[in-house]
């Protein structure tokens, strides 16, 4: 019948990642001469204890280690030199796996190892421009409520800039705290957690500069321009992200960069847009009746009491 050995394609490795739902362990028996399934035998061990059993002349496979529930054989591949053992994920150990197949009263077998490989969700580039346009707009707004504090000082605008300052605090506070959970890491509910602490919080960041054009200059068809321009990268953001965290290969990264990138535009065309503005207008200052017409009292009351 040939070669006394049965002799194989060997595979020294295989490895797994994050995304793998299932593991399939090569093992290809290439000088198999069988006439009937009947003649083989075939056995998977992991570090020596048998954990999948097929008995060709019994016609039966069995699971003989309850830790591997979900491994089998394709029965019907076995005439075709295909013993490879398929299982769940949640069964793989990893280690060292030997596939023996027997043909009547000749054998051999194969080792193969299960090796983890740590995958990132996003690409390098990816994950540093996903992190870098949120932080970016969030300095750019910054630096529109720094004009809006120093140039439009009336009482008027206290309570709002204290508003906008508190605001902008805790989306700072969210999105930095989004990162850290976001990067580094593979695809998992705590990454996709901080992807979306990342991206929805964006929306305020349209709020605030609307609040900052109200409270500078009111609304003019330029800054109307920037806000519409803002929405669509948030849209553009929110559409991503929904692609991209159910998925542990997402595809459509570009479509949530380019919407967090639009955002950042958006806030560096109104922080240039205020600051010019700005500069062509005088700082506001408190109402000068406001300032005089207490002055004035406490200047009759005092002459009423000189008279006394």
């Amino acid at each position: 019948m040939g070669s006394a050995q049965i002799t194989f394609n060997a595979t020294k490795f295989v490895e797994i990642t994050a995304c793998n739902e299932t593991v399939v362990l090569p093992c290809f028996p290439n000088n198999l001469e069988p006439k009937s399934l009947g003649d083989l035998y075939v056995k998977w061990k992991f570090k020596g204890k048998d954990i999948f059993i097929y008995e060709g002349n019994k016609d039966q496979a069995a699971v003989v280690n309850s830790n591997f529930s979900s491994a089998q054989i394709a029965i019907s591949e076995l005439l075709k030199g295909v013993a490879s053992l398929k299982m769940k994920k949640s069964d793989a150990v990893l280690g060292n796996y030997t596939c023996e197949v027997t043909e009547l009263s000749r054998e051999g077998e194969t080792i193969v190892e299960l090796r983890y490989r740590a995958v990132s969700w996003f690409s390098p580039k990816e994950n540093i421009l996903i992190i870098i346009f949120p932080i970016l707009a969030i300095l750019l707004s910054w630096g529109q409520f720094g004009i809006v504090t120093l140039k439009y000082t009336s009482n008027r605008t206290n309570e709002k800039t204290i508003l906008m300052f508190v605001t902008g605090l805790i989306l700072t506070i969210i999105v930095i705290v989004g990162a850290i959970l976001f990067v580094p890491g593979e695809y998992s509910v705590k990454n996709a957690s901080g992807l979306g602490l990342i991206t929805i919080p964006t929306v305020v960041l349209i709020l605030l500069q609307c609040c900052a054009f109200m409270t500078a200059f009111g609304m003019t068809f330029f800054a109307i321009a920037i806000l519409i321009l803002q929405v669509l990268g948030f849209v553009l953001a929110v559409v991503g992200l929904s692609l991209c965290i159910s998925e542990c290969t997402p595809v459509q990264g570009p479509l949530l960069i380019s919407g967090l990138g639009i955002i950042a535009l958006a806030e560096l065309l109104g922080l240039v847009y205020m600051k010019f503005v700005a500069s062509n207008q005088k700082t506001i200052q408190p109402p000068r009746k406001a300032v005089e017409e207490p002055l004035n009292a406490f200047k009759e009351s005092k002459g009423m009491m000189n008279e006394e």
